[in-house]
């Protein structure tokens, strides 16, 4: 399956932007954070988190109803190092990603193969990753740390 997503930007003022993402969905407006921007909307920094989040989130899922496993709701929690780079240029230099399901990890039989093959069906994490470090952690319904 080939698919080619496409996103429309237009300009409102200075680094704010409206972000059409066509198919009936509602536009978004991004903005940098002061002081160069007046931080209206998430920065591009913010929508790359949300993006490495959200996938691996999804992934984690899907590879949980793949073993027909319940994972009860997930929450994440992705973080950026942001430092400057040789030519002193701005840069997301890592992301750590948390993500936490409420069911206790003993209830789950698969488990194992589940936190083995999880973060290959992300497409995002997988492209950015090329570039940027992430590392994931994975915590059960009880706390316990899993990955």
């Amino acid at each position: 399956m080939s698919e080619e997503p496409e996103i429309r930007l237009r300009q409102i003022e200075d680094y704010r932007f409206e972000i059409d993402f066509g198919r009936g969905l509602a536009p978004l407006q991004a903005d940098e954070p002061p002081p160069i921007g007046g931080g209206q909307g998430p920065s591009p920094s913010l929508l790359l988190l949300s993006a490495v989040g959200t996938c691996l989130s999804s992934s984690f899922h899907f590879a949980m109803r793949k073993f027909r496993e319940s994972p009860g709701l997930i929450t994440a929690t992705a973080r950026a190092t942001i430092g400057r780079d040789e030519q002193h240029h701005l840069r997301v230099q890592a992301i750590a990603v948390t993500l936490a399901f409420a069911t206790p990890a003993a209830s789950i039989a698969h488990l194992d193969r589940i936190l083995e093959q999880f973060e290959q069906f992300c497409t995002v994490s997988a492209a950015v990753r090329r570039g940027i470090p992430i590392t994931v952690s994975v915590i059960d319904g009880i706390g316990r740390v899993l990955k």
